[in-house]
């Protein structure tokens, strides 16, 4: 069982110091909410419309910015996961970070690039499933588009995670609208975890972003959910064993079938 934070956040594009100082702020406030883990948005650290700067501001996994992610946590005692551009094997990837202390960072690397904006500042990895424990839960992670696809989140449904943690950075508009209030709820019961999801709200100067983020539980019931337009900080606990019911249920992990 874990209590978990999650911050629906407006990137300042280009200036990672304020993305910095907002997450700072808002893992103080998850901390005392008593909250182990704050999950922030899709290249929150960067703003994610803020286009070739990104590539600039790209950093490696060892680098400053993660080190002060890093010392926010260990000051605090509370694990952080954020989006950030990754200089990395000669290239830049879209990837998201989990710090915990002094422990060393768990960094996963977006796989499903989305549209021509992405595409033209990042480079694609090959898909990689990401599991690390989080005070006896086990997670995994994806990045927006990524959770799109079935097959990332039944990946890592099959290697035993708890939770798929999405920072993410979802449009405004019909489909962004469906993903958030379909999709998420779907993957979550298709593979019975967790599944929490976490967006931009407002715009930047390319982007208008739908909000909506949301954590859906294994029974595809909604454990929290924000606006589509404000900040938002929702603080929820998720522990498994609650759900023992309706994983017992709904076997798909065990009753699936492929043909060759």
């Amino acid at each position: 069982m874990i209590t978990l934070a999650a911050l629906q956040m407006k990137s300042e594009s280009g200036d990672t110091p304020a993305n910095l100082a907002r997450i700072e702020q808002a893992a103080r406030d998850a901390q005392a909410k008593g909250a182990s883990l704050l999950i922030t948005p899709e290249l929150g650290l960067t703003g994610y419309g803020a286009g070739d700067i990104i590539r600039q501001l790209a950093e490696p996994g060892d680098g400053p910015l993660v080190g002060q992610l890093q010392a926010i946590s260990t000051e605090l005692g509370i694990a952080i996961i954020a989006g950030f551009a990754e200089k990395a094997e000669g290239t830049v990837f879209n990837s998201a970070v989990y710090v915990d202390g002094s422990a060393a960072p768990v960094i996963y690397r977006k796989s499903n690039l989305y549209g021509d904006y992405e595409r033209g500042l990042f480079s694609t990895p090959e898909p990689g499933t990401i599991v690390f424990d989080h005070r006896g839960v086990k997670c995994g992670m994806l990045i927006c588009y990524d959770v799109e696809f079935p097959e990332n989140v039944r990946r890592l449904a099959l290697a035993g995670v708890d939770a798929v943690l999405v920072p993410t950075a979802l449009p405004a508009g019909y489909s962004g609208t469906f993903i958030a209030d379909h999709m998420i709820q779907t993957r979550a019961f298709e593979n019975q975890v967790f599944v929490a999801y976490i967006n931009h709200c407002g715009a930047d100067e390319r982007f208008t972003f739908a909000g909506s983020s949301r954590i859906a539980a294994p029974d595809g019931s909604l454990l929290a959910n924000a606006l589509p337009h404000d900040e938002a900080l929702m603080v929820v606990t998720i522990n498994p064993a609650d759900f023992k019911v309706s994983r017992s249920e709904n076997t798909y992990l065990t009753d699936m079938h492929v043909s060759a």
